[in-house]
């Protein structure tokens, strides 16, 4: 019985550390659930939309994605009204995106891991 349990435990955390090594690339979908984030000052406040998803390894990651898991927070960058208020109706939610485009963020402080400047939502 305890070899069955260990022979379990051991096929789950390999199965774990796969999923963590798998790079995301142009065309892949995202999955997790959608944060809102408000930075900058009062008078210029900015509302953020940031999915939480399991590690994501970028293709060629570096800076703050050369991380042993890879991201796990997921900026989406809004072009314009339209984008914000479609995103607005999934907060708390789990969402799923079609990435387009992801990199990197470059500098420490910024609110994600890693930033997707062109996605779709997925049905």
């Amino acid at each position: 019985m305890w070899a069955a349990l260990a022979a379990i435990y051991l096929g789950v955390g390999l199965s774990t550390d796969a999923s963590a090594q798998q790079a995301i690339k142009t065309g892949d979908t995202l999955t997790g659930e959608l944060r809102a984030l408000r930075s900058g000052s009062k008078r210029k406040r900015v509302i953020t939309y940031q999915i939480k998803s399991e590690p994501k390894k970028l293709p060629g990651g570096d800076g703050l994605c050369n991380l042993e898991t890879g991201p796990e927070t997921f900026q989406l960058v809004t072009h314009g009204d339209s984008e914000a208020k479609a995103l607005k109706a999934f907060v708390g939610k789990t969402i799923k995106v079609k990435v387009n485009s992801v990199a990197c963020s470059q500098a420490a402080g910024q609110l994600s891991d890693a930033i997707v400047s062109q996605w779709s939502v997925v049905n």
